[in-house]
Parts: structure tokens; sequence; C-alpha cells
């Protein structure tokens, strides 16, 4: 993606999800995916397809495990007493 690109799917998706926290960064490297942060944390990566002249952006969103919130107990039970 060129600079362009960066700046115009930065300011879509700012727009579509209502915060100015979304940032796209750009590469150090040519070659290397665009990443999307969301305040200093980077979430995913941002990529250009151009096929049969048609140009898609796509988004790809990481979610580490160790980042999510514990499982609460009450589920944890209901599922280990719906796999007896």
């Amino acid at each position: 993606m060129n600079q362009s690109d960066i700046e115009r799917v930065q300011t879509y998706l700012r727009r579509l999800l209502g915060s100015e926290r979304i940032s796209l960064l750009r590469p150090a490297k040519p070659g290397l995916s665009v990443e999307v942060a969301v305040d200093d944390e980077v979430i995913g990566t941002a990529h250009k397809d151009t096929d049969e002249g048609e140009t898609s952006y796509s988004l790809t969103l990481t979610i580490l495990e160790e980042d999510l919130p514990p499982v609460p107990k009450a589920a944890t039970a209901a599922g280990a007493a719906r796999r007896r």
C-alpha cells in the first residue's frame, strides 16, 4: 500500500468505527504489511488486493489468548457438563 492508500483506509476506518485512536502504520521496509493500531497497541494488519481491475482492502485482526479476560467459572462448568 502506498501512503495515499494508507491515509484513505485510515480515514475510512476512523469514520466507520468512530474513533480517532485508530492508526495505520507504514512498514519500516517495503513489502511488509501495514500495521493497524489502536493507540500504541498493534491489533492486526491491512492489505491491498487488486484482481481483474478491482481493488479491495482487507484487515486481519489478531487477538492473543493472553490478552483475553479469563473465562467465567460458570461458563467453564457449563462447557464441561455438555461434553459429558
